[in-house]
């Protein structure tokens, strides 16, 4: 199914238009995810932040079979959402000058993007489904929960460890 992007009149042709916008935004956030890694101080941080790199990666191979399927053409429109959590968040860590701040601050942005593309997939599920799509809806979902765990191990590790080392960072005197 080939559509015009530029006029949607179904919801098959909504979720088309959907799945390329959240598949470049994974691409756009793949891209910059190994720069945190590397900005990141805390071990643990560094190690979900992996495993996240890892869903990311599994879900633009699932989403690639989608746009097989569906011969939707190349991915060519960019997504402004994610790329302005991603501004965001390289200007907060950026002016972070304490290891421990900037690891939180990374989490808290990490956890903004991933409260956004929980939404996103339960979308694009629920719209499958009500197209009668299971096996995709049962991909988008499956990306869902991947978002949902990764969200609830990083606010375990922001609880017991990152938010607590960021709270007893020592403020120097400039």
């Amino acid at each position: 199914m080939t559509a015009n992007y530029n006029d949607i009149r179904t919801l098959h042709n909504l979720l088309d238009y959907d799945v390329r916008k959240f598949t470049i935004a994974e691409i756009q956030l793949q891209k910059v995810l190994n720069l945190w890694i590397k900005k990141a101080s805390s071990v643990k941080l560094k190690n979900n932040l992996q495993r996240y790199s890892d869903y990311v990666a599994e879900h633009v191979i699932a989403f690639e079979h989608f746009y097989e399927e569906e011969n939707i053409p190349s991915i060519s429109i960019s997504n402004r959402v994610m790329q302005a959590f991603i501004d965001e968040a390289e200007e907060k860590i950026n002016y972070c000058s304490d290891a421990a701040v900037r690891d939180a601050s990374l989490l808290a942005s990490i956890q903004e993007i991933n409260h956004y593309k929980i939404s996103t997939y339960g979308t694009a599920s629920a719209f499958a489904n009500a197209l009668g799509m299971t096996k995709t809806a049962e991909v988008f979902h499956k990306a869902e929960i991947n978002e949902k765990q990764i969200d609830d191990r990083l606010s375990q590790l922001a609880i017991h460890e990152i938010n607590l080392d960021a709270k007893i960072s020592i403020d120097l005197p400039k």
